[in-house]
C-alpha cells in the first residue's frame, strides 16, 4: 500500500491550493478515503472523508465551505481543493486509507505534504 501526497506550498491568506494523493497497492475504488492534518505542536485532526464512488463527502466544521475533496477511481487518485486559506490551515496534510472513524489512527497514511499559509 502506497499513498503519496503532493501539492503543498507556501500561500498567502485567502489563496488556494489543490493537494493530490496518488495511490497504489490496493483496490482504490473499494475504500473510503480521508484527509487529515497536523499543525505544529498539535495532534492529528480529521479534515474530510469521501465515500465509495465519490459519495457523501464529509468535512470538519473548520473547513466546511472552503475545502472540497474528490476522487478519480480510474486514476486511483484523491484530491483536496482548498480555497480561502487561513493561517490556521498551516499544517502537514496526509491522505489516509480510511473512513472518518479511524482516519487519524490508521497506519495507511502517506508521508504528507506541507501547507503553509502566511504573508
Amino acid at each position: 500500500v502506497q499513498l503519496v501526497e503532493s501539492g503543498g506550498d507556501l500561500v498567502q491568506p485567502g489563496g488556494s491550493l489543490r493537494l493530490s494523493c496518488t495511490t497504489s497497492g490496493f483496490i482504490f475504488r473499494n475504500y473510503e478515503m480521508s484527509w487529515v492534518r497536523q499543525a505544529p505542536g498539535k495532534e492529528l485532526e480529521w479534515v474530510s472523508t469521501i465515500g465509495f464512488g465519490g459519495g457523501g463527502p464529509e468535512y470538519a466544521e473548520f473547513v466546511k465551505g472552503r475545502f472540497s475533496t474528490y476522487r478519480d477511481d480510474g486514476q486511483n487518485t484523491l484530491w483536496l481543493q482548498m480555497n480561502s486559506l487561513k493561517p490556521d490551515d498551516t499544517a502537514m496534510y496526509y491522505c489516509a486509507r480510511s473512513g472518518r472513524a479511524f482516519a487519524t489512527a490508521t497506519l495507511y497514511r502517506g508521508h504528507g505534504t506541507q501547507v503553509t499559509v502566511s504573508t
